[in-house]
This record gives C-alpha cells, sequence and structure tokens, in this order.
C-alpha cells in the first residue's frame, strides 16, 4: 500500500510493501532508499502514478504513453493510483522523463504524481514470450459483421481486464490490449485451438504504447495476394518488411511478415511433391495446394528466405510450365511451430530402427490422422523412413501423436531433413529453377 509524502523540492517518496522508494536523487535518476543508487537501477523498468481521479480510465493515462512498451499494468483504484511495468528501463526512463519535465504529469488538465517502483527482473516465461513476438495487444482478422467491440469485450475477459478494445469494421480487424503481456499470451494460444477462430487470424499485434509501427509495403512495390495493402494506423499489426533484419532470430521468426510465395499457372498434372521439389532455399511451415483453381501457397518459415526465393528466382518451371509468382498474405508462426522450428523441428517427421512390418501404406495409414502428407519415403538399408507432411504443425501432431502408440513406441522418432532447406539449383546459363521429379534425400537432424 503506496504511503506518500510530498517534500518542499516538489519530490516525493512513496512506500510500498513496506519499501520505500523516492522520485529520484540529486541527479534525476531513480533512488531507493533501502537501497542506495546501484546496478538495480537498470531493472526499474516500472512507474508509479499516483493521485488519480476516480473518474479517470487507465486508457486514458496510457494515451499519454508512447515511450515503449508494457509488461503489465498494476491498477490501485482504493489508494487512486497505478503502477506501469514497461519492458524495458530505457522507456520507463523517457516516460518518467518527459512526464516530470514540468514536475507533475498532467492528463486533461489533471496534475498526477509520478515516482519509481521497485527493480523487477523479466521472468523466463515472459522473456521468452517477447523473444516470440509476444505484446498485450492480440490482433484479431477476418472477424465476422456480428463481432462488436462490446461482443468481444465480453467473450475475451474470460483471459483477464481489458484495458483497450479497437475494430476497424472496414478491414475486418480488431486489437484487444489487455493489462499484461501475459493475460494476452493466454489469449492468443487458447484462440488458436478453439473451433470458432480457426477461420480467423489470431497473433500479436502493436502495443499502442511503443514509439512506432513497421510500415507497410506498399501495392506499388509488393503484390499481396487476396489481401489489400493497409494504411499506415497506429493500430496496425507488425508487417516488417522481408528484408527487415530483427536484432535476434527469434523475434524475426515470430513477427508478421511476408513469408508466403503465390504460385499460379500450375500444370493439372502436378503433385504436392513435385512443388515441394522444387523449392529451395528455406524450410517450409507450410504448403497449401489448390489444384482445382491451378495454385498454391508456400510459406517459408524464415521472411527473409521466402524474399531471396521470390528476387533470386528469374521463373519456376514445373512440367514443362512457368508458374506465376506473387506473394501471399502476411502471416506470422503459431506459437506450436515457432517452438518446434527452435527446436530442430520441420515438416518431415523420421522413424528409425523400422521393422519390415512398417511399409509405406501404413506409414500413410497411421499418419495421415494428424494431417496432410506430401510424401513418404521408406529406406530400407538403412532401416528408417521419412514422412513429409505439408505442415509443421502436422509434424507436430504426428509426433506427439504417434509417440503415445504402443507399436510405434520402440522406434526412434524425431523431425527429419526438409529438402526444401537446402541451397537453391540454379541454371549456369540463366538465374532460373527447372524441375520435373527429385527423390527424396532427406537425413534425420540430430
Amino acid at each position: 500500500m503506496p504511503l506518500e509524502t510530498v517534500h518542499a523540492n516538489g519530490h516525493f517518496n512513496t512506500e510500498i510493501d513496506g519499501q520505500r522508494y523516492y522520485s529520484t536523487d540529486m541527479y534525476g535518476q531513480p533512488f531507493m532508499m533501502n537501497n542506495a543508487y546501484s546496478a538495480h537501477q537498470q531493472s526499474i523498468r516500472t512507474v508509479y502514478i499516483g493521485n488519480v481521479p476516480n473518474d479517470l480510465s487507465i486508457s486514458e493515462i496510457l494515451d499519454q504513453v508512447k515511450t515503449g512498451p508494457i509488461q503489465a499494468i498494476r491498477p490501485l483504484p482504493e489508494k487512486n493510483g497505478l503502477f506501469i511495468t514497461f519492458v524495458e528501463h530505457s522507456s520507463a526512463a523517457q516516460f518518467y522523463a518527459e512526464a516530470t519535465r514540468h514536475q507533475y504529469l498532467t492528463i486533461q488538465g489533471r496534475e498526477l504524481k509520478i515516482g519509481w517502483g521497485k527493480p523487477i527482473h523479466l521472468t523466463n516465461s515472459i522473456q521468452a514470450a517477447l523473444q516470440n513476438g509476444a505484446s498485450r495487444n492480440v490482433y484479431l482478422g477476418l472477424l465476422d459483421p456480428q463481432d462488436t467491440e462490446e461482443s468481444l469485450r465480453q467473450e475475451l475477459s474470460r483471459f483477464g481486464h481489458i484495458e483497450h478494445l479497437k475494430i476497424i469494421t472496414e478491414k475486418r480487424i480488431g486489437f484487444v490490449h489487455f493489462l499484461c503481456i501475459t493475460n494476452a499470451v493466454k489469449c492468443v494460444g487458447t484462440l488458436q485451438t478453439e473451433s470458432r477462430w480457426q477461420a480467423k487470424r489470431v497473433n500479436f499485434g502493436k502495443d499502442r504504447c511503443a514509439k512506432s509501427v513497421y510500415a507497410v509495403p506498399s501495392a506499388s512495390t509488393t503484390q499481396f495476394i487476396g489481401f489489400p495493402a493497409a494504411a499506415y494506423d497506429p493500430y496496425a499489426i507488425m508487417y516488417p518488411p522481408p528484408t527487415q533484419h530483427d536484432s535476434t532470430v527469434s523475434n524475426r521468426l515470430g513477427a508478421m511478415a511476408n513469408r508466403t510465395i503465390y504460385l499460379g499457372n500450375i500444370h493439372p498434372d502436378t503433385t504436392t511433391e513435385d512443388i515441394c521439389n522444387a523449392i529451395r532455399g528455406g524450410i517450409l511451415s507450410q504448403l497449401k495446394f489448390i489444384p482445382e483453381k491451378h495454385i498454391a501457397f508456400i510459406t517459408f518459415v524464415d521472411p527473409i528466405l521466402a524474399d531471396n526465393f521470390f528476387h533470386s528466382t528469374e521463373y519456376l518451371v514445373i512440367k514443362n510450365r512457368r508458374l506465376k509468382l506473387g506473394w501471399g498474405k502476411p502471416s506470422a508462426l503459431s506459437f506450436p511451430v515457432l517452438n518446434a522450428v527452435q527446436n530442430g523441428g520441420s515438416r518431415n517427421v523420421y522413424i528409425g530402427n523400422i521393422d519390415e512390418f512398417i511399409t509405406e501404406e501404413k506409414l500413410k495409414l497411421d499418419f495421415s490422422e494428424y494431417g496432410d502428407i506430401e510424401l513418404i519415403n521408406t529406406l530400407r538399408e538403412k532401416n528408417c523412413a521419412f514422412v513429409n507432411f505439408t505442415s509443421i504443425s502436422g509434424a507436430v501432431k504426428a509426433i506427439e501423436g504417434i509417440r503415445t502408440k504402443e507399436e510405434y513406441k520402440k522406434f526412434r522418432i524425431n523431425y527429419g531433413k526438409d529438402r526444401c532447406g537446402n541451397p537453391p539449383r540454379f541454371n549456369t546459363s540463366s538465374n532460373h529453377i527447372h524441375t520435373n521429379n527429385e527423390n527424396n534425400n532427406s537425413t534425420v537432424l540430430t
């Protein structure tokens, strides 16, 4: 419970849970009275705001915060205050400096007090979530006309208090800001498994308190198949350009990005295997083939490799027919797929130490319940087999499911190597790829 004492110089100290904090020291830095100014300062990411009127909402306060993403907000209505914990110390420090420039934080003509909270270290779970692109903002796409702000608030409040909710009707998208990242992670993870949301897009958006958003590639430079270019919007989900190198691979793979390539003018006799035989340069998260429309969408795990494939392939020929290439919808890897990739996962399942009873027909029968299969390859001389799914998610389900079956417990089950991740093959006279058939030479990852 905070107990505040305002001093003649305008600074104040606050007691919270028996620990006393001072607003700043003589150098304008956060200072904790019970611990001298020390290395703990760099872990101070929490700002305390006091003297908050009862009729001033959390959203009205956060409307003024534009210095960086927030990990959590802890309201204390009974004490007319709240704590804002930023993801980074630098964001908290910048907000504090701007808010105290004129001694008090003023919102809509009301003077609020500001101080520093306790040093807090990021937990391993929060660090992992942030590396996977998490924020407290949940992005919802392909919403139905009956989805209103009121109905979404009522449905999603089960995951925690919603700080801000906005629907952009003409784009059929919505943004739901929770008080903390933990609740947003629960929301995304749960909705991605619920039937009502299977046909919709659920992922993380940009925290509206962050400094900036990524620019959306314009239609003049990038063609989105079935997905119109969006104008700049402060609530826009992150669409980093495919050539954007993030600070870590995890951030790049977890972010919304152009990772899907559209293939058109596909020959009627083409199979999914033929398409996979033609793709090189990056492992695939998913391949969606629509034969009746003569089109396919190949989704790379890494958006940079997708961009390399798109710009390095002058033309792609399968079954002696030149295919049309374009960009598909921006997308992000789901948490199960991202976790699998970070642990060596692919869409290829390896089965080792097999016996004579394991045939390709049996593998197709036993594994097809987990997803669409692209190719099954048995290597009798090495006593192993490979089941290539059209998606990593299918392989994830297969490995989890097949290991529980008694007859497969004696075999070695793991991820194999996606042959699409092999280096590109280029014609020496022209920068193009031509294929009619190729054997699957997958090997197991160790």
